[in-house]
């Protein structure tokens, strides 16, 4: 029978029991994709991410799965807490990169920038400029979320799919009380995702419950297997680029994105809008560590 190392971490927080819980599977290779999907499904967070160093590519890779047998790419939590792990536990990722780091997701390089903050690790990816896919009625986001067209009115802005590294929907919410009041409909939810070519849907508004914070957010994802995620960095870096396409926000300059308070996880989400990318940073801390079968 063979083990493999596994740990779980807790994403954009630095706090033990909050932000958005990952699990991280140490493999020497690539698994059987059966084997992705059952791990995953028996973890149940909403993904799990699997990760080894190759030599020849001479790069940290990570694959990522949903219980729902989906696999996810982009640079959100899935992504920054594989990389928080492997610097947390001294692994050498970077040799042989020189001064520009990445990280290969689903084949793809992500490049990354790693600071440090009060003591902690803080792990940034580049994520591609924000690109404007187009809006939805209103009215057909908020019957999917059982509040009225009305409860979407902030700013002017319309639910409007944005994508850097992964399309989402930005969903504009008058206030703090309808973002928490809003009652999802998956299959809705689903048929809206796969009508107009995105993955999610992330809710927003700039009536925020703590100082410092830019906005507070929920995410649905439905159609991969996500009930509400607690962080989303894929939705975070999109946001953030159709905030300063508003010119709501500047370019170059560090914000931060409240997630995951209704579900008791409260996440921390770090953005900055560059002319070439958008950043997305967080810090991860180790919860619990062990050993599963195959």
């Amino acid at each position: 029978m063979k083990k493999l190392p596994y740990y779980i971490l807790d994403v954009f927080t630095n706090q033990l029991y909050k932000g958005n819980p990952l699990a991280v599977v140490r493999c020497e290779g690539e698994l059987e994709l059966s084997q992705y999907y059952n791990i995953a499904r028996e973890f149940g967070y909403s993904e799990t991410s699997f990760v080894w160093y190759s030599d020849a590519e001479k790069s940290l890779k990570v694959r990522s799965f949903t219980p729902g047998n989906y696999e996810v790419g982009g640079g959100g939590h899935n992504f920054l807490g594989a990389v928080s792990l492997a610097l947390l536990q001294g692994w050498d990722i970077f040799s042989g990169q020189g001064d520009e780091h990445w990280v290969t997701m689903k084949n793809e390089k992500l490049p990354v920038v790693i600071n440090e903050e009060n003591g902690l690790i803080l792990v940034a990816v580049k994520q591609q400029a924000a690109k404007n896919l187009g809006t939805i009625n209103p009215e057909i986001i908020a019957a999917a979320l059982s509040l009225e067209a009305a409860d979407l009115e902030l700013n002017n802005w319309k639910p409007t799919i944005m994508k850097t590294e992964v399309a989402h929907t930005m969903v504009p919410v008058k206030n703090r009380a309808l973002l928490n009041q809003a009652t999802p409909n998956p299959d809705k939810l689903k048929e809206i995702s796969k009508d107009y070519g995105f993955e999610g849907f992330y809710l927003y508004t700039t009536d925020v419950s703590e100082i410092g914070y830019l906005t507070e957010t929920r995410f649905f994802n439905p159609a991969y297997g996500i009930d509400e995620d607690p962080a989303t960095g894929t939705a975070a870096g999109p946001l953030a680029g159709f905030l300063q396409q508003a010119n709501y926000i500047n370019a170059n300059q560090d914000y931060k994105i409240l997630q995951g308070v209704l579900v008791n996880h409260p996440s921390t989400i770090h953005v900055k809008v560059t002319p070439n990318n958008v950043l997305v940073s967080g810090s991860s801390v180790i919860v619990m560590e062990g050993t599963l079968f195959l």
